[in-house]
This record gives C-alpha cells, structure tokens and sequence, in this order.
C-alpha cells in the first residue's frame, strides 16, 4: 500500500521524509531526537524514509541517539537471529516463505523493549513487508467474553528446548546451567531438567497489560503464536505423532493450566490477520515502533530481504 493512504486510513501520522543532504547521519540524528521521542509518544509509530544508513554500526548508534538508550540485549530467545555488535540483530531467520504473524516483542516473557526500530538494508524482491497492527485495537475489538477469560486467566507458556526450536544454550546465551537455573529463578520461570541435557521451562504471564504513559489497555501476549495450533497441519500432525503433548517444544495453556480453545485462538489470529497495515520497504527505511502499542509481522518473500533490528527501554 501507499504510505500515503496508509496514513489516510489509519488515521495516524507515521511517515517523516527526510533530505539529509550533506548533514551528519550521527547529527541529524542529535539534532531530531527529542523530536522522534515526542511523536513516538504521541503516536507509536513513525517510518523514517532518505537517512544514509548503510551499517549495522550506524543503525546501532542512531537507535541509541533516537531512542535516548542503550540497545538492549536479546535475552531469553524465542526465534533464531545473528547477532551483530553493539546488541543490533538480523530480523528472525525463518525461511523466507514462511509468514511470521503479528506478535509483540517478547510478550511471552516479564520483561520486553518499550522501543523497538527496524532498519531496511535491503528489500526483498517480492513481499517481505513487515506489517503492524494496533494492540489497543485488538483488545477492544475481540470478543468481550474472549478477552476477560484470557486477562481472568493469564498464559502459561510451556517450552522443550532442543534442536527441532531452539537448544536452551541459545535461548538463555549460556552453556552453564547454573546461569540457566539464576535467570528462571529470578523471572519466576518454573525450570526441569529431564535426562542428560533437556529442559522444560512453564512461566505464567498476564495476556493483557496497560500500556505505562497512557493507561490504556492492550492484547499483550503471544499465545496464538505458541500454540500448537499455530504450526502448519503437516508439522502439528507429526510432533503430536511423536511427542507427548507435555514433551512439544512449545506450547501454552491458560494460566490455571486449563487448554485454550483453538476456535478462539482462531479468532485472535483472523482480527490481527484483518486488521493489519501495511508498506512496502525501500532501501533504508527506519521503522521505530512503541513495543506495547503496536505489533509486528513478517510476509513471505522472495529475494534477498535483509533487515536489522534494535530494541531499548526495558518495561523494568
């Protein structure tokens, strides 16, 4: 879609066009900081189009200048990522004809990025976008029954670690599992070790949360993207063949340990599939979101797509 009638359609102020001409990337940047800080906001969202970023490195730096923050670091992981320096990171490396849904940074865990900024190095030749959808939208807009039970309720997200997802020696960054045993400890993230190397982890969080400035209510969770329902027929069809349902590398329920009804797993994943928008990438387009109040996707592509990611602001 046109970035133009995007904005005419969402009703929101989203695109800054830029002419940096001769000016400083690291400048520009110092100069348009509170700026940028102001819109995100008031707005949650704002595509930056014409800076000359060409680098992981400048990426890093601007985030941290634009956002007002050091870059954090990915931490208890959930998709598989290259990490540059200076806490940047590619975009999730799925295959690229694998559609990732709308999800919010890290909402399956207690702590997330309040800032996340995405940089476009390089477009894919078809698809590719990564589009958004409004979370305060998603909570008023499903069913009110639906949403009560799951904020009554909470998710308990349960996960298997091994080579078919992600080794728990990826997701906490670590080969020592002591260190692994402190961060469930502190995150209060109930942890098992079954056989020589396999761990399980079971951690409850809330599916709604408020956002911190404004007080508004917001769908906050990633259960439909850790249900068992979410995999493709063939893949659910065969882990359930070969694993007990406790023993798949991940999964969620609702926090009292109760299943969740795939019908209304459904319905969350059809309001989020009707109500995104989305763009087109162009070469070093700078995409910076409010974590909380907007989620992100990923289309199948085709192409050599290449996208860098920061994230700032932890929640705590």
């Amino acid at each position: 879609m046109d970035l133009e009638n995007l904005q005419e359609l969402s009703g929101l102020n989203m695109l800054l066009n830029v002419d940096q001409g001769k000016q400083k990337l690291s400048a520009w940047a110092q100069e348009n900081a509170p700026m940028v800080q102001r819109h995100l906001a008031e707005n949650g969202i704002l595509l930056i189009r014409g800076l000359k970023i060409y680098s992981s490195k400048q990426f890093g730096a601007l985030l941290q200048t634009l956002f007002g923050a050091p870059l954090l670091e990915y931490k208890y992981r959930s998709t598989p990522r290259t990490s540059m320096k200076g806490n940047v990171y590619t975009a999730t490396e799925y295959n690229a004809d694998e559609v990732i849904p709308q999800h919010n940074e890290n909402a399956y865990s207690r702590s997330w990025p309040n800032r996340i900024g995405f940089l476009c190095l390089e477009p894919a030749a078809t698809g590719g976008a990564t589009p958004i959808s409004d979370s305060r939208f998603i909570y008023k807009n499903l069913p009110a029954e639906l949403s009560q039970k799951f904020e009554e309720k909470g998710v308990m997200y349960v996960r298997n670690y091994s080579d078919l997802d992600l080794p728990w020696s990826e997701v906490f960054q670590t080969e020592n599992r002591a260190e692994v045993e402190d961060y469930c400890t502190e995150n209060d993230i109930t942890f098992q070790w079954i056989g020589d190397n396999q761990l399980r982890t079971t951690q409850i969080n809330p599916a709604v949360a408020q956002h911190p400035v404004s007080g508004e209510k917001l769908w906050f969770n990633q259960a439909h993207l850790f249900h068992v329902s979410n995999l493709k027929e063939d893949i659910r069809t065969t882990l359930l063949q070969t694993f007990e349902e406790e023993n798949l590398p991940r999964n969620c329920y609702f926090g009292d340990g109760s299943k969740i009804d795939e019908a209304d797993l459904k319905t969350i994943r059809e309001l989020y599939e009707n109500s995104t928008m989305r763009f087109d990438w162009q070469k070093s387009d700078l995409m910076l979101l409010d974590n909380m109040l907007f989620t992100h996707g990923r289309e199948a592509y085709t192409g050599d797509r290449k996208v860098l990611m920061g994230m700032a602001v932890p929640n705590a």
